[in-house]
Parts: C-alpha cells; structure tokens; sequence
C-alpha cells in the first residue's frame, strides 16, 4: 500500500490534535487534584486574597482595585475584538474565494477543496470560542466592578471571589483556544508545520503552566497601631 502525501492530513493533524487536547486534559487535572502546582491555581490562590483584602478595606482604597478590574475588562475586550473580527475576515475570504492563493506545490500535503475548506472551519471554530470567552470574562469582570463600588452594603466576599476568579478562568479558556488556532493556522501550510507546532506548543505549555514557587498562606489583617490608639483614646473619652 503506497502512503501518499495527501494521507499526511489523516495522521499529523489528529495525533496533533490529540496531542493538544490531551496535554490540556492532563492540565485540567492538576488545576482539580493539585492547584498548588499550576500558574492557574497559584494566581487565583492570590486573586481569592486580593479580593479578601480589598473588601476588608477602607472604601478610600477601592480606587486601585477597580483600576485592576477595569483593565482586566479592558484586555479581555481588546483580545474579543480581535477574535471577532479574524473570524469575520476568515468567513469572507472562504466564502467569497473558491481559489485559495496559499494552496500551491509547496506545500506537503493535501490540497484539496474539502480539505481547505476543513482547515478554514476549524480555525473559524477556534476563534469563536475565543470569542466567547472573552466576552464571558468581560462580563464578570464587570460584575465584580460592580460589587466592589456598591456602597453602604454588606456583599458576601464569595461572591466577589467567585465573579473574579469565573472571569479568570474565562480568560484562560479563551488563550487557549487562541493556542488552538495557532497550530491550525500552520495547518494552512500543511500538516508537518502544524504537528511540530503541537508538540513545541505543548513543550511550551509545559514550562509556563507549571508552578514551581509555594503558595502564599496569607495571614489574617491586623488593624493599624495608630487605629488602635485613636479608638482607644475614644472610648476613654466618651
């Protein structure tokens, strides 16, 4: 049986793939079982005691944290657009196109019509999801900005932790889904680039993905000295 270079699609693209999918679900598990030794469960570990801290604070120092907020709304808006506006230059080129410039003799692969056609809807996918969870992270960012600034109220901590920490993991989600379109976008120039680019992917991951520093245990917060002495000074006095 002779292998063709049309056949390299059936096999590099889905190990690739399954490459991907299955570093992430091996991920996904230690985010579960062992938080401490991923960068997800380490940075949300200190955005539930950011969040604690700023809630326990003076209303004069909520300043700063719905300035940490806003960008957060800000970048995830900026990371939307850009998501939504690739895919609309994607869906026009294919369906506006029946002739792609790119497919050429260069290319080791399959260069047929269903086969571009596959590549485009698939990388059109990625950028959805993206899309949406930018959008998602956008909106409980705006959430907890709303929770934060609501005054002379008594909102449950949880509930900002939680608003917070969804519109982390949202922005997660939609990264990921943009490393997901990057291989496939090498897939457009065929199936070698876009395997290698899986297994470099997930290397990289790797090492980015891993926490190798303790996580914090923050202590409880004390109130000033000089707050102290002044109610103290207040209650001699009254």
């Amino acid at each position: 049986m002779k292998f063709a270079k049309e056949d390299l699609d059936m096999f590099l693209v889905p190990t690739g793939l399954w490459i991907m999918f299955g570093y992430h679900l091996f991920l996904l598990y230690r985010i579960l079982r062992y938080p401490e030794t991923t960068v997800v469960g380490y940075e949300n570990h200190n955005r539930i005691a950011w969040v604690e801290r700023v809630m326990q604070g003076d209303s004069s120092d909520l300043g700063s944290a719905l300035t940490v907020i806003s960008s957060n709304t800000a970048a995830a808006t900026f990371l939307c657009s850009i998501c939504i506006s690739l895919s609309s230059l994607i869906g026009t080129w294919v369906a506006s196109s029946s002739d792609n410039i790119l497919v050429s003799s260069l290319i080791y692969g399959d260069t047929s019509q269903t086969t571009i056609s596959i590549k485009y809807i698939s990388l059109l996918s990625f950028f959805l999801v993206g899309f949406v969870s930018f959008v998602q992270s956008a909106r409980y960012f705006v959430h907890a900005n709303f929770l934060i600034s609501t005054p002379n109220t008594n909102i449950p901590i949880k509930y900002v932790q939680l608003a917070v920490i969804r519109g982390s993991n949202f922005w997660s989600l939609g990264l990921r889904a943009l490393y997901f379109a990057i291989t496939l976008l090498l897939w457009i120039f065929g199936p070698i680039p876009m395997f290698a680019s899986s297994v470099i992917m997930v290397i990289f991951l790797h090492i980015v993905d891993t926490n190798p520093h303790p996580l914090h245990q923050y202590s409880m917060q004390r109130r000033p000295l000089k707050k102290l002495s002044q109610d103290h000074d207040l209650i001699n006095g009254s």
